[in-house]
């Protein structure tokens, strides 16, 4: 039978209300202290986090909810946070939601029931309903109705450095391809400020955005690309979708990078040492991470935050573009 708090009070001779203080560092006597520290190790008395919970409105757990864990962008994004929770003595819940809004909605409620004290989700869901002002609840990249807290990488710019990167490397008929949620997001100004960075630089742009899910992207790409024969340099929604489109342009008799230059969005790697998996523009995740914890804990103690952090973005080089010294030599 599991040991409770009444047992480890018989054992050390104290009242229950010095074990809850010495539970809950509270200072008492040191020689109290070691009595009962003596009892709780020989019991292997663990307390119960949902009771302390409900009895003190906090149980140092957070929630995360994520689209997959199967999308390495989520996943690297979650060891962030666990580290980050881990060095303020806080542990994780993980949702792998697979956009599902009734398993989100099991989570917010979780909130409500004093089960976690907070919650940091990357959704695309319709779950507007559920999500308001006053919930210790931070977004990243999705915005709501509600004044709702989020953090977000530099979207914007990251579409203008890469239209201009690509530009750059001798590209002359640029084009975006990726797909897109109806809900609102930030990551919709990647094709937007990319589409205008072309325009400003005078290259012409077309663009293949796709309402997910994509029930035959092949097919699609092949036809986008069939149609515009003259394309020479790629912006995608990721990196993910930056590596099918590699395999399909290939599949068409294309070189990468030699006839058709590409560039994705996340900075995704294999492990810490590889390289780029794509030329890429990099999100910050360690700080994104870093800046969703921190304010989700300070409105979990009541403080006021900003309801609005962007972060920036870099271009990293990887394998799917020129060198700009080459680019220069074709021209």
């Amino acid at each position: 039978m599991k040991a409770t708090m009444k047992d480890v009070a018989k054992l050390a001779g104290v009242g229950v209300g010095s074990v809850s203080r010495v539970i809950n560092n509270v200072p008492v006597k040191d020689s109290t202290r070691k009595k009962i520290e003596s009892a709780i190790k020989e019991l292997n008395y663990e307390p119960d986090i949902y009771a302390r919970g409900l009895k003190m409105n906090k149980t140092s757990t957070i929630a995360l909810i994520l689209p997959t864990v199967w999308h390495p962008f989520f996943s690297e994004f979650a060891y962030h946070v666990e580290s980050e929770l881990e060095a303020r003595d806080y542990k994780l819940y993980l949702c792998n939601s697979d956009g599902k809004s009734e398993k989100e909605y099991e989570y917010i409620q979780m909130v409500k029931q004093n089960k976690v004290d907070g919650i940091i989700g990357i959704t695309y869901s319709e779950i507007d309903q559920y999500i308001f002002s006053s919930l210790p609840f931070v977004s990243i990249d999705r915005y709501f109705v509600e004044d709702v807290i989020y953090v977000t990488a530099d979207n914007a710019e990251g579409g203008r450095m890469a239209a201009k990167e690509l530009a750059k490397r001798g590209a002359s008929h640029l084009a975006f391809i990726g797909g897109y949620q109806e809900t609102p997001n930030e990551t919709k100004n990647r094709r937007k400020y990319f589409e205008i960075e072309a325009q400003n630089l005078g290259i012409p742009c077309d663009t293949l955005n796709l309402l997910e899910p994509i029930e035959d992207l092949e097919k699609e790409v092949e036809r986008f690309l069939t149609e515009h024969p003259t394309i020479d340099g790629i912006f995608t929604i990721n990196d993910l979708a930056a590596l099918d489109v590699i395999r399909i342009a290939e599949k068409l008799g294309k070189k990468v990078p030699e006839d058709i230059q590409v560039i994705g969005f996340d900075g995704l790697k294999m492990t810490r040492e590889t390289n780029y998996l794509v030329t890429s523009i990099a999100q910050p995740l360690e700080e994104m991470a870093k800046a969703a914890v921190s304010l989700l804990l300070q409105v979990v103690e009541g403080k006021e935050v900003q309801r609005r952090t962007i972060l920036p973005v870099s271009f990293q080089e990887g394998t799917t573009t020129k060198k700009v010294k080459d680019a220069a030599k074709i021209k």
